[in-house]
């Protein structure tokens, strides 16, 4: 199978000086592309005079995450996109076990490595971590890592395991899966729009995979800060938008009523920690989610599925209030 290395940029010369040299070091079986959103910085240059076997697609905006990989990817042909973070350094072999899980299984369509934290390399990173998942009320979670506790990693997820989601930071997708269900829904800009997908293409019959044997390592937060109000606001909304354009039935809206509350909860809590530009950022969040309803109340008509989507009612119970921590 042909394999497109796909990494989105936007005024990451840095990031592409320190990490791009793993990916071209590693991939020798694939096609490297660097798709720019639109820098102001030298990127382009950089690339140009250091790395001249990547490939490079020029995007004529800032599109975010969604939008600029979608622009840069409706041209590409391989069999399989990889669409990999500026801040990811590979490791030798990663891409074989993953795609010998496509060759395997036909109904494999998305799939993520072992993703290990850059910065403190025994423990999973926040961002994708073993292979997500999502609980009754749209509140995302990891093997190895439930909300900001993470677990060190002693082999417990050497595995290949089915799984909700895989992580946008490094994302295996099979292409005509990724065009039948739509691409990435660019209305989210950033943020668990691979949630939103990776739901649609399960929702169209396909699996998504785990895969312990292939690892990276992802310093997250090097495009927006964890501390950052603007990953509160994307965060929250888009968590709301997840449920109300793929949830089926009745439960899709108690679940988003439920989770509306609690997140005034949380929303009060930043302010009583002395954070009120994330207290104003979850009203935000709210305010663009009302004014979004009627179109993706539309997106639901077509993507609403009743498959059932959780495998825990309520993470925010199981690890706040019974206080479990590892995901096993």
């Amino acid at each position: 199978m042909k394999v497109a290395v796909v990494i989105l940029n936007w005024n990451g010369r840095d990031l592409l000086e320190k990490f791009l040299p793993s990916v071209v070091k590693f991939s020798a079986e694939a096609t490297v592309y660097v798709a720019d959103n639109a820098s102001t910085d030298d990127s382009i240059s950089f690339i140009y005079e250091n790395f001249p076997t990547v490939k490079i697609i020029q995007n004529k905006v800032n599109g975010g995450y969604a939008k600029g990989y979608n622009d840069a990817l409706k041209n590409l042909s391989e069999d399989i996109f990889v669409l990999l973070n500026s801040d990811v350094e590979v490791t030798e072999n990663w891409l074989q076990p993953i795609i010998s899980e496509f060759e395997k299984d036909a109904s494999v369509v998305a799939a993520q490595p072992k993703i290990l934290d850059y910065k403190n390399r025994e423990y999973f990173e926040y961002a994708g971590a073993a292979g997500g998942f999502i609980d009754k009320y749209g509140y995302p979670y990891c093997r190895g890592r439930i909300f900001n506790t993470l677990e060190k990693d002693h082999g417990q997820y050497n595995d290949t395991a089915e799984i909700f989601w895989a992580s946008g930071a490094c994302l295996f997708v099979k292409t005509d899966a990724f065009w039948q269900a739509g691409g990435l829904d660019e209305d989210y800009f950033a943020h668990q729009e691979e949630i939103d997908l990776c739901w649609r293409l399960q929702a169209k019959g396909g699996k998504i995979l785990y895969v312990g044997t292939s690892q990276v390592y992802h310093v997250g937060g090097a495009t927006l800060a964890a501390l950052n109000p603007q990953k509160t606001f994307y965060n929250f909304r888009n968590s709301l938008l997840n449920l109300l354009k793929n949830a089926g039935g009745a439960q899709a809206f108690s679940a988003i009523f439920v989770r509306m509350v609690l997140d005034a909860v949380a929303a009060f809590q930043f302010l009583f920690q002395g954070k009120p530009k994330h207290f104003l950022a979850v009203i935000k969040a709210h305010f663009s989610f009302y004014f979004l309803v009627p179109k993706f109340l539309k997106k639901r008509r077509r993507n609403a599925s009743k498959m059932k989507y959780f495998k825990i009612k309520s993470i925010v119970f199981q690890h706040f209030i019974m206080k479990k921590e590892p995901f096993q």
